[in-house]
């Protein structure tokens, strides 16, 4: 029987996929074991069913996604800020979700079906969702991935940070919906990347790089091959390792050649690429790399769109280690709608005493704080090995 879709949250059932063949009875028990109670069929691409029982048709299959997306939508205007330590843990929910959804799709796209629209436009709803309630809670733990984990939750982390760049950009709910899921599929292109390119360890020479440029092209050609994806998700997809300076790839484009969908791309993009652990380098502390960005913004990236996105990640984001002017260490937790200078902090070292003390959170923002931020540190510095469950409260990578 040709499963056409669910009836239900893609957080509902074990599948990324909407739209394939039941073979296999572990996965009738999959959804029967799941809080699904009904499912779309299409009779034309596998067994009918039992006759005198209705079928439904790919049409009206289609009419059940959009519908159903719109009553998300409908529903996240109503969703109330909630603060990170609440966010956090379902936020790791929908990460080890979200992963898992993005390796089915790789593996869908290496096989050579085509990308399935429907179940990446509902994920990109419940990753939307979650910024809504709070900006930087699913962000910073995406951030978390590890070097095996890179190219599948790097797409998740994109797709986070698309959303909030365009909801810092003004752009109305449609446009915020097209930006995430243009971040969770630009790097479809590297699902036919050889392996032991994309994860090696060490530095690619001149035609391993090569190969490794050819993701974008190879991506946009899937796209297109694709049944209505979105125009920008393919914009982006093509363009967002293009630089302002023309000095890009893969055509090289300069300035207003570039679409702002690609220039908000290759920001986000970048973020999550120096601040994750990847096969050949450790990733950079948060402050630091906003810092490192800041310096390529003239040739690299449009200043205007580099400016909204540290104005929502914050001078210091979610996961920065900062000295404080008592100089106690400590780990920004959240932003603050205050300043950007003013973040919560968890501290938990003494550089007076040279040692731990007991984690205390302050709130830079508070009238009843006279503490500041003095500077940035580096973590590879100070190697506290249990920073990230600091900040988040939750192990490593908890999916």
């Amino acid at each position: 029987m040709h499963l056409q879709e669910f009836c239900g949250s893609w957080m509902e059932h074990p599948f990324f996929r909407t739209s394939f063949v039941l073979k296999d009875p572990k996965d009738i028990e999959s959804i029967v074991g799941s809080s699904i109670k009904e499912v779309w069929i299409d009779c034309d691409k596998g067994l009918d069913v039992a006759s005198g029982e209705a079928a439904v048709s790919e049409a009206e299959s289609e009419a059940q996604v959009e519908h159903e997306l719109k009553q998300i939508a409908n529903g996240r205007r109503q969703l109330a800020p909630v603060s990170a330590a609440q966010e956090l843990e379902r936020a790791a929910k929908i990460c080890g979700r979200a992963k898992q959804a993005v390796v089915s799709m790789f593996e869908e796209v290496r096989m050579g079906n085509a990308v399935d629209v429907g179940g990446a436009k509902l994920l990109v709803e419940e990753i939307a969702d979650s910024v809504s309630r709070n900006p930087g809670a699913l962000i910073s733990l995406a951030r978390l991935k590890t070097a095996d984990d890179y190219t599948y939750m790097h797409s998740v982390a994109v797709c986070a940070m698309m959303v909030a760049l365009a909801k810092q950009l003004g752009l109305d709910q449609a446009q915020t919906r097209s930006a995430g899921l243009a971040g969770l599929l630009h790097d479809l292109g590297k699902a036919v990347m050889p392996m032991d390119v994309l994860n090696k360890p060490g530095k690619l020479t001149d035609a391993e790089f090569t190969i490794i440029k050819s993701h974008p092209v190879q991506g946009h050609k899937m796209l297109l091959g694709g049944v209505n994806v979105d125009p920008i998700a393919i914009e982006v997809c093509w363009h967002h390792h293009e630089k302002m300076d023309g000095s890009g790839y893969p055509d090289r484009l300069e300035g207003d050649q570039i679409s702002l969908w690609a220039r908000m791309g290759a920001v986000c993009d970048v973020y999550d690429a120096i601040t994750s652990n990847r096969p050949y380098k450790s990733g950079w502390d948060p402050a630091e790399s906003l810092r490192k960005m800041a310096e390529w913004t003239k040739g690299h990236f449009d200043p205007q769109v580099f400016q909204a996105f540290v104005k929502g990640m914050g001078i210091y984001p979610v996961g920065s280690l900062v000295r404080l002017s008592s100089g106690r260490i400590g780990v920004v937790t959240e932003q603050t709608s205050k300043s950007l200078t003013t973040p919560r902090v968890k501290v938990f070292f003494s550089t007076k005493s040279n040692m731990r003390i007991v984690p205390q959170l302050i709130d830079l923002s508070s009238p009843d704080t006279s503490e500041k931020i003095a500077a940035r540190e580096d973590p590879a510095k100070w190697h506290f090995p249990d920073l990230n469950e600091l900040w988040s409260g939750l192990p490593s990578a908890p999916w």
